[in-house]
């Protein structure tokens, strides 16, 4: 597929027969944008739940990321062929560097240059980074020229928003693809989101995702229970107005949730 679908699946901490049921349900479902990564450990069932899907595989859009200790030149690129074979394609839609190297220990312009080769040998069909800070954003544009970074893929939801990151992005043309967007289920308790939800006979969840589609942000959602599935599929027909979007931008208290020791110095 060309272009990534607003709405995705993620796959973080899914594992197993568990990794493998969520996919096939949400491609049953019809969801068409499937994310998943080295360190996650479910390439290989995300592959089996495409394959016993039988679904066109021009029809989907395969998101993965390279992991940090793969960056260097010796192991990036034999990394994706194996992430390819666990995923049984030949290619996938996105290729992301899942983190900058700690401490630039590695020197990003090698492990860019890396990921554009991957591109030029059809491994991927775009490229794109994750986790990535301002000045990381103008380095990386700088490595590999404008318009050749698809997507920087972020913490966002309602309590860490990122405004500056995002709006980076925008600037620098690229997509913003929102991680944990219901902050690890945070959403679903919070009595702003529930009134709003009210009023729409929606779900917080769904009023959340509503609202990052509103503001053009792409979201990975996972969940383990095709209800929740299904529910967070149908935010999509969620239009919510001017001052339930401001109602839902006055959350922000920037709340990280995912702050590794070996992320870099946030903005």
């Amino acid at each position: 597929m060309e272009k990534m679908p607003q709405l995705g699946v993620g796959t973080f901490r899914l594992e197993g027969k568990v990794a493998r049921q969520s996919v096939m349900d949400s491609l049953d479902i019809g969801y068409r944008h499937i994310d998943t990564a080295q360190i996650y450990g479910n390439e290989e069932e995300v592959g089996d739940a495409i394959q016993t899907n039988g679904i066109d595989r021009e029809e989907l859009f395969v998101t993965t990321k390279v992991w940090y200790e793969k960056l260097g030149r010796d192991h990036f690129i034999p990394s994706v062929h194996t992430s390819l074979s666990k995923l049984k394609t030949d290619y996938v839609d996105l290729l992301l560097i899942h983190w900058p190297y700690p401490n630039n220990d590695i020197a990003m312009d090698e492990y860019l240059n890396c990921l554009a080769e991957a591109k030029e040998q059809g491994l991927c069909r775009h490229i794109g980074v994750s986790n990535f800070t301002l000045s990381q954003m103008q380095q990386a544009v700088s490595i590999l020229g404008k318009n050749t970074i698809y997507t920087n893929q972020i913490e966002c939801h309602p309590y860490m928003q990122n405004r500056q990151v995002v709006a980076a992005c925008e600037e620098h043309n690229m997509n913003v693809t929102a991680y944990m967007p219901l902050a690890v289920g945070k959403v679903m308790k919070d009595d702003t989101l529930l009134a709003i939800a009210e009023k729409y006979a929606a779900s917080p969840a769904q009023v959340t995702l509503a609202w990052l589609e509103s503001k053009g942000i792409y979201a990975i959602p996972s969940s383990t229970s095709r209800k929740h599935l299904q529910s967070n599929f149908d935010a999509q027909k969620v239009q919510l107005d001017e001052r339930d979007i401001s109602r839902i931008n006055e959350l922000d208290n920037g709340e990280r949730i995912v702050d590794p020791d070996f992320a870099p110095d946030w903005d």
